[in-house]
């Protein structure tokens, strides 16, 4: 059983209509709270609220990197309840390309949706938060926030820079009666790690099974229940990348190891996905089955 107290919360999710956005909102909802789902799609972000227990929740599609719309989402939230009792900072996105190619655009675009749109979400909900009795900022970071993931350094950049970022904003707000910390999970079953599974992404992903967005929505709920600056949704995994960590220049020994383990692990998911008809093959390339 959860300590801490979902009835009648105003709980704000971004990347809301997702596989782990979704999740949190329905714990949140069975639990009482009032569901703020906030999503790229607004039809998607519009459906999920409509289905979730309970009343009161809304739906809205944002662009998160357009601080306009940021403003307005927040503006809605404002007038439709008075106040945030949590603000759940869950968008991310990655890419497969690799740093020597893809376009300084798509750089660009992933550090601002990464790195820089959930620090502008929380510095525009201070007021709002700042109106409830018990304030809370959960930010859904990465083990990447840790340890370097070779395959993909934008994405690793940006969640280094997201970790630090809520770690020194944990430490900031405590004193003005708003409490924040981090979950950082490792890979989790959502459509953007099978896509970047077809895609032939980053296989330091696959040292272990793919979690399931479940294991996400318990350590926020930890993290709720007990406040602190970060959870780990498996603290074995965070603890071995903790420690590869004090010896950064043994890395280049370190990753060809962690490497042929991760290309084993990534078949073994593709084919898990395959029976499970969420991918296929085709003229040898690998391709997601979109799901009904």
């Amino acid at each position: 059983m959860s300590r801490f107290d979902f009835s009648d919360k105003v709980m704000l999710v971004t990347g809301g209509a997702g596989g782990i956005g979704s999740a949190l909102c329905r714990r949140f909802a069975s639990g009482g709270a009032r569901c703020v789902v906030v999503d790229l799609e607004g039809i998607r972000a519009e459906k999920v609220a409509a289905e979730l227990p309970g009343s009161g929740h809304l739906g809205i599609g944002c662009d998160l990197m357009d601080r306009t719309q940021v403003e307005r989402v927040f503006e809605l939230v404002g007038d439709a309840y008075g106040r945030l009792d949590v603000l759940v900072n869950n968008v991310g996105m990655t890419s497969s390309e690799r740093f020597d190619v893809r376009s300084v655009e798509s750089i660009e675009r992933e550090i601002t949706l990464n790195l820089t749109s959930p620090l502008v979400a929380t510095r525009i909900a201070v007021p709002l938060l700042k109106a409830s009795r018990d304030a809370r900022v959960v930010t859904t970071v990465s083990l990447g926030g840790i340890f370097p993931l070779g395959e993909t350094p934008i994405y690793t950049a940006s969640k280094f820079g997201l970790r630090g970022a809520m770690l020194a904003i944990g430490l900031d707000l405590r004193s003005r009666g708003i409490l924040a910390g981090s979950v950082l999970p490792s890979a989790t079953d959502t459509r953007m790690l099978r896509q970047e599974a077809v895609d032939g992404g980053n296989s330091m992903q696959f040292q272990d099974s793919p979690q399931q967005p479940a294991d996400v929505v318990a350590a926020v709920v930890s993290l709720l229940d007990k406040p602190r600056l970060e959870a780990y949704p498996r603290p074995g995994e965070s603890r071995l990348v903790r420690f590869a960590m004090l010896v950064p220049n043994l890395l280049p020994r370190i990753f060809p190891l962690f490497r042929r383990r991760g290309d084993r692990g990534m078949a073994r998911y593709l084919e898990e996905l395959r029976r499970r008809g969420l991918a296929r093959q085709t003229d040898g390339r690998w391709e997601l089955v979109e799901e009904a």
